[in-house]
């Protein structure tokens, strides 16, 4: 496939799709879809503070909160200690009007003050005598107000912020930059550094205009990282900006924005918001009522979602997520490839470079079976991985091997690959096809000796030839007629398009041919894994979404997950309940990805995979016990049996003990039945290595 956005005419399947028509105003940004909403102008949103104090936290506006929650005195404790101090005041106070302390409180009135006033009774010593009245009220106001604690009592039951004495102050490393200020982002300060003036007062003015949104600032500041490294595109990146302004740049679809969006991004951060943190004590205090975003530093270590359906698997992970890497693709930062059943709302047609619809007559793409593999090895490795990977019995490299044997001599003949009905042909041993083949590979011994060898394995005992002949009929049906096509006819869309900021999505026909949709997934999973590793660029973050990952898994699939993360990219993976993983699999599949994320109605067994994966802490615990006391004095004895006749109960002593005990993070049991509806526990890794405890999030559009 083509990115460098150049038009072509083609048939359907032969071709790029036209660049949809230029807006009328090519200076502004598209019309959005949806109704504009209330927020803040592109130089406010870049001015606005951010900060982090570990991975998953929505940056914008976040204020970093201590790390343990500061003791809290009881309510009935604070009543008590104020209404006692408040006395004592009011004791001190009548002790000294009246004299019964001496006068010793007045020395400081008579020393400042003449004598005359004090024989005189003028109302210079009357204003004077009531002026030092007030000062040691004051006094003593103050001194029993924090004895008693006033100001927190205030703020406990009344709320009064003009109680409030102390006020927190925001940290320094979350303080915005000023606007017009050096570090002002608005006024592109790498590009004035570098002595390019005329570009920043081009780009600055598109902004005040209303010309420019976060995408296109986001696309031009990689642009420009990208200049950084190469200075040879100096040249080419200021005539673009001095040209085209806030459209310089511009992603090859033309696209400056998506059709609409269903979650709040911030590109600038290239996080997506998720939910929110539950404000309760299974949570720690410092992330408690805090927001909770992903962006490609936690992704790229992978992410497990296991919830039933109904959960908001879809709408409240996974679309906003592929919602994000979409417009960090129009920005030039990602790739990504969202696979689910065909109606899935992973977003519109719109929102994507390349819609493939496998199965569809009227799919303008293809799919292409051979992931742009060139080698026959490589290709058939990925196609047995696909066909027989999830066949219990089967060595996936014995298939690999097999189909090998065929798919060499075929490239060597024909100089591609064959297609499904030729393949199902040559693995169920139709003597046509085998002698055309022969005779098409006069003179090449080499491979005539692959050819002979496969037909020497066929029927022996183990041979995957029958299972794979099997798997590769599911492809060859009416349905798919026209699909996979290697002739050259078609438009087929390989993964080795990743090197490109590319938005892709693939629907598969889950309905009607589910068997063969899983095995896509499986192919696409494979292919996936190959690509990203083979990448020469890794600047962009290659993501592969499925929104439905059953019976998707096989070994070399879940090695393959663990070695995304050292090649910048990763995969989220659906499922409605770790049964669809083979058990064998499943704890390495929990090993495998560093974030996981349990929805509410897991099942128990479920839930101790999870409890198991996420492991087990030191806490404290209080055991209280009461024992009853027996008095040895007649006295203390009937007012121990009076009280009891009181209140019905025996007089008893308290003694606390403190542990320290080990207990799991989440018990099976809490996440089968603790968490509520529109929640889920989530645990989340960086690629830095950084840990997020178990998180007990309120998801986005929850109530």
């Amino acid at each position: 496939m083509d990115t460098d956005g150049t038009h072509e005419t083609r048939s359907p399947r032969a071709g790029h799709v036209p660049r949809p028509a230029a807006p009328p105003n090519p200076g502004l940004p598209p019309k959005p879809s949806h109704a504009p909403t209330a927020g803040p102008t592109l130089g406010d949103w870049l001015r606005h503070p951010r900060a982090s104090d570990g991975p998953g936290v929505w940056t914008y506006g976040h204020v970093p909160r201590a790390a343990e929650e500061p003791e809290r005195t009881p309510t009935r404790q604070l009543i008590s200690g104020a209404l006692i101090s408040l006395l004592a005041g009011l004791l001190l106070w009548s002790l000294l009007w009246n004299g019964y302390l001496g006068g010793f409180w007045l020395w400081p009135l008579y020393m400042f003050t003449p004598d005359s006033w004090a024989h005189n009774r003028s109302p210079e010593s009357v204003w004077a005598s009531y002026i030092w009245y007030a000062v040691v009220v004051s006094i003593l106001v103050i001194g029993f107000g924090r004895l008693g604690r006033w100001p927190e009592l205030g703020r406990r039951v009344l709320g009064s912020r003009a109680l409030r004495t102390v006020q927190p102050a925001r940290p320094a490393d979350s303080a915005g930059p000023e606007a017009g200020g050096p570090d002002d982002l608005a006024r592109w300060p790498q590009l004035r550094a570098a002595g390019l003036g005329e570009a920043a007062e081009r780009l600055e003015a598109e902004a005040g205009g209303g010309r420019m949104n976060d995408v296109d600032y986001a696309r031009i500041r990689r642009a420009w990282d990208s200049v950084r490294v190469d200075p040879s595109r100096m040249r080419a990146f200021t005539d673009a900006v001095r040209d085209k302004g806030a459209g310089a740049c511009v992603h090859p679809s033309g696209a400056r924005d998506l059709p609409m969006r269903a979650a709040r991004h911030d590109l600038l951060a290239r996080q997506v918001l998720l939910g929110t943190v539950e404000d309760g004590v299974r949570n720690p205090y410092s992330r408690r009522g805090t927001a909770l975003a992903l962006d490609p530093d936690v992704l790229g270590t992978s992410l497990l979602a296991v919830g039933p359906s109904g959960t908001g698997k879809t709408r409240r992970l996974v679309r906003p997520v592929v919602e994000s890497l979409s417009l960090q693709a129009l920005a030039g930062q990602a790739a990504v490839v969202a696979v689910g059943a065909a109606g899935a709302q992973l977003g519109p047609d719109a929102a994507f470079d390349v819609v493939v619809r496998v199965g569809d007559p009227a799919s303008v793409y293809d799919l292409d079976l051979y992931g742009g593999a060139t080698d026959p090895d490589e290709a058939a490795t990925l196609l047995a991985e696909s066909f027989v990977g999830d066949v219990p019995g089967i060595d996936v490299r014995r298939a690999a091997t097999a189909l090998a044997q065929l798919l060499g001599p075929f490239r060597a003949a024909y100089d591609r690959f064959p297609t499904v009905p030729e393949l199902r042909e040559l693995l169920d041993r139709v003597p046509e096809a085998l002698d055309a083949l022969r005779r098409d590979l006069a003179g090449q011994h080499a491979m005539l000796r692959e050819l002979d060898a496969r037909i020497r394995q066929q029927g022996a005992h183990g041979d995957p030839g029958p299972a794979l002949a099997d798997r590769v009929a599911l492809l060859d049906r009416p349905a798919f007629a026209g699909f996979f096509d290697t002739t050259g006819q078609g438009r087929p869309f390989s993964l080795r398009a990743l090197e490109h900021p590319i938005r892709v999505r693939v629907d598969l026909p889950e309905r009607g041919h589910a068997d063969a949709s899983r095995m896509l997934a499986r192919l696409l999973l494979a292919q996936f894994n190959a690509a990203a590793a083979a990448r020469t660029d890794r600047s962009l973050f290659a993501f592969l979404a499925f929104d439905d990952a059953s019976h998707t898994l096989t070994p070399e699939t879940v090695r393959g997950v663990q070695r995304l993360r050292s090649a910048h990219a990763g995969v989220l993976l659906t499922l409605r309940s770790l049964d669809d993983v083979p058990e064998a699999l499943r704890t390495p599949l929990l090993g495998a990805v560093g974030c996981r994320m349990a929805f509410s109605g897991v099942t128990t067994w479920d839930g101790k995979r999870f409890a198991e994966a996420w492991g087990t802490e030191w806490v404290e615990t209080r055991d209280v016990t009461h024992r009853t006391v027996f008095a040895d004095q007649p006295l203390t004895r009937a007012i121990h049996s009076f009280r009891k006749l009181v209140t019905g109960k025996a007089v008893t002593t308290d003694a606390v003990t403190v542990r320290q005990v080990e207990r799991e993070r989440w018990s099976a049991s809490d996440l089968a039945h603790a968490v509520p509806p529109g929640h889920a526990v989530l645990s989340l890794t960086s690629v830095r290595g950084e840990r997020a405890a178990p998180l007990l999030v309120r998801l986005a559009g929850t109530s």
